[in-house]
This record gives C-alpha cells, structure tokens and sequence, in this order.
C-alpha cells in the first residue's frame, strides 16, 4: 500500500509516499480502507522536530490520527464491527495518511447517514478538541467566551459548541470569514493589533472565558482581559499556560468513541457544520501542508487516498 513517511525531522520536503507492507489487523482489530483522512499542525509541528521533547518520532515515522473509510479485514475478537462497515475513527500510532490502517475496534464508530467521508475523516482531532476546549471552561448563557482562530479547524468548532451551551462568542479572525461566524451567532473581532480593546467594545468590558487555538500571546491577551486562569484554555501555548496556571486541555481529554461519535451525530444532522477548506489525494501531502502551515485556512484539510 501506499503511505506517508518521513525519515528525519525537517520542512516539507522530508515528506515522501512510499509503498510498504500491509498491515494486518490482530486481536481486537479491523483494517481500513481509508476513504478520508484529516491533517493537523501538530503534525507538522512533530514532523519538523518543535514537539520533540513532548512527542518524539521514531524513523522511519508515519502520520495522521483521523480516518473514515471501509473495513476491509478484521481481526480475532473484534466486537461491533465487521468487513463492510462504514467508519470513522482514529489512531495514536501516526498511520492515517495512508491507503490502509489497523485501527482498534475501540477507537472506532460506525458513520452516521448523511456524513461526508471528508467530514467524518477529519472530525476526531478537531472535533474532540474542541469539545475538550469548551468543556474546560465550562460556559453557559450567563458568559462571554472569546476564542482565538475561531475559522479555523478546531475554532471553527469551539465557537460552536460554546454558543449550543447558550454562551456569547466573541471569534478572533480574518475579515473574510466574519460572514460565516456571524451566520453561527458568533460576534467576529479581527485580531491582530488593538485586538485587545476591540475585544473590550464588542463584549461590553466583560470576558468570561478564552479559549486559545492559535497560541502567539492569546493567554496574556486573556489575563489583560481580566479573565480568571482556570477559566482560560489554550492548545497550543502550554509554556504561558504554565506560568499563568491555565489550563491546556486538547484532544487527549476527550480522545473516545463516544466522544467523537456524538460530534459525528450532530454533524450529520447540521447541528454542528465541518467546513471543508479542502481536499488533496495522498500524492499531495507535501501541499496540503504547505497551505496548512500558512495558517489561514477556514476549516479542515483532508487527504483523500
């Protein structure tokens, strides 16, 4: 089969799809054709060796967490799924971004009717971290929540959620996707310099909570707001976090099946839209990258093997 692999730490250009051997699925285990499969910037940050002290690679190393495809094989002792199903799911081995992965029947679901395969492959990381996100500050009608990348993958979620638990949501964005977010109830606020007191009008001088997806000086930007540390969240700025004391709950928080199966149901009904920026067959991973290290995409990029 084919796969991504990279064999050193660097830019893009280490990134190569190679063919190796087909895995086969052991007790507990299914094989996936995989139709969909999601890409995040933690993996770029772990290919180019920034997340080595928190999560090494070992070479030669694959990728990708998301999938959603067909079961094709399984194997001895696996319950609730079988050759045929329809799923979507995810991985910790970095097996994804390939054209078949063994994954555990536990981290699995079966895709609900009416969900896109590009959808349902890029849903668990963004997906559950999100739902962590929001979770950790803990929302409700009563408060003001502000989120950083808020059309981003995961933003683009947290705003979302945030406002289905009644709260106000303030999304830090681009002027270009201030239409969508207003579409969803969310109040768009342009970041960048003066974001601060931008803030400040558009809430009224009161900030309840922050929800941090983009890191690069949002958790200050939340205790200058006046924000209390345990109601701040950030998913990529651990070291600020850490001298503040917020917290820095992701996706390990909620890393489940039941999790991500009660996102993919609301997907499937529209009660919680997956933007699609969009999609790339495997051969491209190199610029599916590349557009997802620019940073400014409006929701989530897929490979699609």
């Amino acid at each position: 089969m084919k796969a991504v692999r990279f064999s050193a730490y660097g830019g893009i250009d280490v990134l190569r799809v190679e063919e190796v051997a087909r895995p086969v699925p052991g007790p507990g285990q299914v094989l996936v054709e995989v139709r969909a499969a999601g890409i995040q910037p933690g993996e770029a940050n772990i290919r180019t060796g920034a997340l080595h002290e928190r999560w090494p690679a070992t070479f030669p190393s694959g990728q990708g967490s998301d999938l959603a495809g067909v079961v094709v094989e399984a194997g001895p002792q696996v319950r609730g799924f079988a050759v045929g199903d329809e799923v979507l799911g995810f991985t910790h081995k970095r097996a994804s971004h390939a054209e078949f992965v063994v994954v555990d029947d536990v981290n699995l679901v079966s895709r609900p009717v009416g969900l896109s395969w590009e959808v349902a492959g890029s849903l668990y990381v963004a997906g559950t971290t999100a739902y962590a996100s929001v979770f950790a500050v803990d929302p409700g009608p009563a408060d003001t929540v502000v989120v950083s990348g808020a059309a981003g993958g995961v933003g683009s979620l947290a705003v979302q959620l945030a406002r289905r638990r009644g709260a106000a949501v303030i999304g830090l964005a681009s002027e270009r996707n201030h239409a969508w977010l207003k579409e969803r109830g969310v109040v768009p606020v342009e970041y960048g310099e003066g974001v601060a007191e931008r803030i400040r009008q558009a809430s009224g001088g009161n900030v309840d909570a922050f929800i941090d997806t983009f890191g690069d000086g949002y958790v200050e930007l939340a205790v200058e707001l006046g924000v209390r540390p345990e109601r701040i969240n950030t998913i990529r700025d651990w070291r600020a976090a850490a001298k503040v004391g917020a917290r820095t709950h992701g996706e390990g928080a909620a890393a489940c099946a039941v999790v991500l199966g009660e996102l993919a149901r609301l997907a499937a009904r529209g009660e919680l839209e997956v933007p699609i920026a969009r999609t790339y067959p495997l051969e491209q991973v190199r610029d599916a990258f590349r557009e997802l290290e620019q940073r400014h995409t409006h929701g989530k990029i897929v490979l699609q093997p």
